[in-house]
This record gives C-alpha cells, sequence and structure tokens, in this order.
C-alpha cells in the first residue's frame, strides 16, 4: 500500500472488540487520514448454518498464520530483495496449500511496451511474482465466479534504524497480541490472511466452483507493475480483493499517484564569490514553494468523497541529492516528489501543471530546470458502493463481526487501479488492523489476522461457491 502522509486508523472493531479510539456503538468507526465512514451497507444477515464450521477451521489456523507472518516479515523484500519473500510464498502454497506455485518473471521490454506501466530505471533481471491457482475440484465444471486474491511482498526500506529503539525493524517481534516489523503491517500480514482462509477451507476438504487465483507481485510501493505482470501473463478474473490493512472497512476509492524528480542545474563556484554562481540547492527551494502552492489548488475544493478530508491531496518531497563540497556552491540538485491526484483527473494534466510550475519557478536564473517521471503514475480509481463485488464481501464481513464494515476512500494508491483502471476487473481492498505502515514501530493486530482470514473464507463460499 502507498499510503497517505496521514493514514492512521483511529477506531475499529473486530470480533465486537475495540482497539483504539472511542466507537459510540457497535459497527461504527471512525478514521483518521483515510476517510470518514461513508455508509454502513444495512442490517448484517443471521450468520448461515454453515458459517460456524468454515469460521472454526480458519481460525484454528491461527498460530500457523501467525508463524507465516513472522517467516515473511524476517525476510528483507525491500526494492530489488524480494527473493527471500518469496521463497517463503512458494513453500507455502506448495508445501502447505498443496497448489502447485508459478514464477511471472518481471518483463521490462513488455512493461516498457505498454501504455499504463509506471516507469522505472531499476533492473527487473531475475525478479518474479508468485501465482498459484486453486480450482475446481477436478470435475472441470465451473458454476461459481472467479477470483483473484492478491498482496505484495515487497516493503519500504526501515530507515531511519536508530528510531526503532529495541525493535531491530525485521525482527517479527510480538508485544501481546500485536506483531512488530517492517511489512507487518503493509502487507505482509494480508498475505498471510489469504493463505490462512485457503488453508483452512482445504481443511474441511472444501473447493472453489471457479478459481481462485493466490498472487504474492511485486513493486505494489513503487510502481505496480508487479500485479501488471501478471495480467499480461494472462491472470485475470471477475474480481479481485487485495489483503491491504485497512481495519474493519473495504476501500473503494482511491487517489492516483504521480513521483517525479526536478533536477535543477545552476552555476557552480567557489562559496567565497558566491554571488558569481548560482546555487542549485536554493533554487530547488523555489520549486518547492510553487509545488505547495499547486497541492493548496488541489486541496481547495475536493469532489466527494474526499471533501470529507481535511487535506486529501498531499505533495511529498520524499529525496534530495545536490552539492558534494560545503565550499563549493552545487551546481547540481535532483529533488524527488510524490503527489496524488483524484480520480477524476488525468496524469497528462497534471504533469503539465507541475512542469509548468517548474519553469516558471526557475525561468529568471541562470541554469536550466528539467522535470522527469520515474515509478509511480497511476490514475485514482473508484467502484461504486452498490457493486456487487462490494456489497457481497460486505455481506460475508457482517455475518463474521456483528457489524457491517465501513465504506471508505483513501488518500493513497493500491494495486486496485492496476486491475480496474488496466484490465477492467472490479478491485477492493480489505484487510486486518494496522499502525504506522512505512513509519518506526510498524504493527498488526493478529487477531485481525485471523478475522480477515475469516472473512475472506466466507467470502470464497459467498463469490465462487464451495463443493466437498
Amino acid at each position: 500500500m502507498e499510503p497517505s502522509a496521514d493514514e492512521t486508523v483511529t477506531g475499529a472493531a473486530y470480533g465486537g472488540s475495540r482497539l483504539t479510539g472511542d466507537l459510540e456503538a457497535p459497527g461504527e468507526y471512525a478514521f483518521d487520514g483515510r476517510g470518514e465512514l461513508a455508509t454502513q451497507p444495512g442490517v448484517p444477515p443471521e450468520p448461515a448454518p454453515e458459517d460456524s464450521e468454515i469460521l472454526e477451521a480458519i481460525e484454528a489456523q491461527g498460530d500457523w498464520m501467525t508463524e507465516i507472518l513472522a517467516r515473511l516479515v524476517r525476510a528483507r523484500t525491500t526494492l530489488g530483495n524480494e527473493e527471500a519473500g518469496q521463497a517463503v510464498m512458494r513453500f507455502t502454497l506448495r508445501e502447505d496449500l498443496h497448489l502447485e506455485p508459478v514464477d511471472v518473471l518481471m518483463d521490462a521490454e513488455a512493461l516498457r511496451a505498454h501504455p499504463q506501466a509506471a516507469p522505472f530505471d531499476w533492473s527487473l533481471e531475475g525478479r518474479s511474482n508468485v501465482v498459484a491457482i486453486w480450482g475446481p475440484d477436478g470435475s472441470g465444471e465451473i458454476s461459481g465466479r472467479s477470483l483473484i486474491l492478491n498482496g505484495h511482498i515487497d516493503v519500504v526500506s526501515p530507515e531511519p534504524l536508530g528510531q526503532w529503539g529495541a525493535h531491530e525493524p525485521f525482527g517479527a517481534d510480538r508485544d501481546g497480541e500485536w506483531m512488530i516489523g517492517r511489512g507487518a503491517a503493509d502487507m505482509k500480514c494480508g498475505l498471510a490472511a489469504i493463505v490462512g482462509a485457503v488453508r483452512g477451507l482445504r481443511s474441511l476438504g472444501l473447493a472453489p466452483r471457479a478459481p481462485v487465483t493466490i498472487e504474492s507481485v511485486l513493486e505494489e510501493e513503487c510502481s505496480g507493475n508487479g500485479t501488471l505482470q501478471t495480467l499480461l501473463a494472462g491472470y485475470t478474473a471477475e474480481a479481485a480483493v487485495i489483503a491491504e490493512p485497512f481495519g474493519a472497512a473495504i476501500t473503494t476509492s482511491q487517489v492516483g499517484v504521480l513521483w517525479f524528480s526536478v533536477r535543477i542545474t545552476g552555476v557552480p563556484g567557489h562559496a567565497a564569490e558566491g554571488r558569481n554562481a548560482t546555487n542549485a540547492i536554493e533554487k530547488s527551494l523555489a520549486v518547492i514553494g510553487a509545488l505547495r502552492g499547486l497541492e493548496s489548488d488541489l486541496n481547495a475544493a475536493p469532489p466527494a468523497p474526499y471533501d470529507l478530508f481535511a487535506h486529501p491531496i498531499n505533495l511529498n518531497v520524499g529525496t534530495i541529492r545536490g552539492g558534494d563540497w560545503p565550499s563549493t556552491v552545487p551546481g547540481e540538485c535532483v529533488t524527488g516528489y510524490r503527489i496524488a491526484l483524484y480520480p477524476n483527473m488525468t496524469l497528462d494534466d497534471l504533469k503539465a501543471r507541475i512542469e509548468a510550475l517548474v519553469a516558471e519557478a526557475t525561468a529568471d536564473q541562470p541554469g536550466s530546470a528539467e522535470v522527469y517521471y520515474n515509478g509511480f503514475a497511476s490514475h485514482g480509481y473508484e467502484l461504486a458502493d452498490d457493486h456487487e463485488l462490494v456489497t457481497t464481501l460486505a455481506g460475508s464481513f457482517a455475518r463474521q463481526a456483528g457489524v457491517p464494515p465501513a465504506l471508505v476512500a483513501t488518500t493513497g494508491t493500491t494495486d486496485a487501479s492496476v486491475f480496474g483502471n488496466v484490465a477492467g476487473i472490479p478491485a477492493v481492498c480489505f484487510g486486518p488492523f494496522a499502525e504506522a505502515a512505512h513509519g518506526v514501530g510498524e504493527r498488526v493486530y493478529l487477531p485481525s489476522v485471523i478475522q480477515t482470514a475469516q472473512v475472506m473464507g466466507l467470502f470464497i463460499r459467498d463469490w465462487c461457491g464451495l463443493s466437498r
């Protein structure tokens, strides 16, 4: 999950328990940074007679899911280093779920040729997504609806390491019912819930009546190209659920995200004669100021549902590289940015506004300015709250939790946009309760992993159908 800068869920309910915040009544959720409660879809239906068997079988996988999650967290799967985590997923799919994992290799040529792929300048060599299909029981008859259960194995850097205190970022430490570590929240907890749901159903001798595709993908944190690669390889379905940790909520709307860099060229010189030189780092400050103006404009009149947010569009100055000597006026500075866009905006329009602002901010100074793009180039995505995928998943949740889920928007982006915008596959996010994604002390509430798996188990039956 590419989260917003202000993403913490402050209220949620799991099995009727309250984690943090004050809930005025069962089923009411308070969200900070991810959107207000949008709707609560109807009265929870009565539990079906067969629900308890599924719920108990998946709950019995709780310790196993925790162990799988710990193994995944201990794999340091930053960009380009995902293989250790994918090895855990292959082993789990083959040995524990008795499925046949397939490597879907990243193909730089195919991705660069695709009009909706994100640009990239890093190596894809030898890196692969892992996919397995859990199909009908062998009769060949498909009577249900197909489904993709998707999660990403990649994590962001845990820097600065010195702020983690007693916790090693990849240690998978336990603190009561929480697991701490980079990726514990975003989003290896979701992968653990996916395989836990399937293992629980298989323990009952059940099989889906339509194919269920399990995906562990790369590059969700920087491009979305991992999920795109699985689509190019032919893996498709009638719906997709991404197990991102939004906690007791179904995410139906998300912003798009654009990564871009600005290279400022100044005029280097000796610091003692600085007035005769042009400082590229200081020129970058003018660009940052101009882009802050764009951020303010985008937040002035947000469309629904983003009008529920105090500040839905966030410009982040994420990287800066400039200068190499304190007594030399720096002749070059490269600054990397992230900015979001609403679902009703286009990337081309946003790029044009950025390029015009950069040109204007640097027009009166010697040197040059260049805007270039690398990484996320994602449009926003929305799915109607009354779409059958949303209402079916909401019903599955309600029978497990006894209350309906919140339907929310997010000011971050996920691979739901890839499924929806590229392939026309309806997609939502639903996953465990977690805190501090991308931050120090990132952690997940372990009972919520079990609940997510239980809801997924019910949903597989409700969406795909199950047979003995």
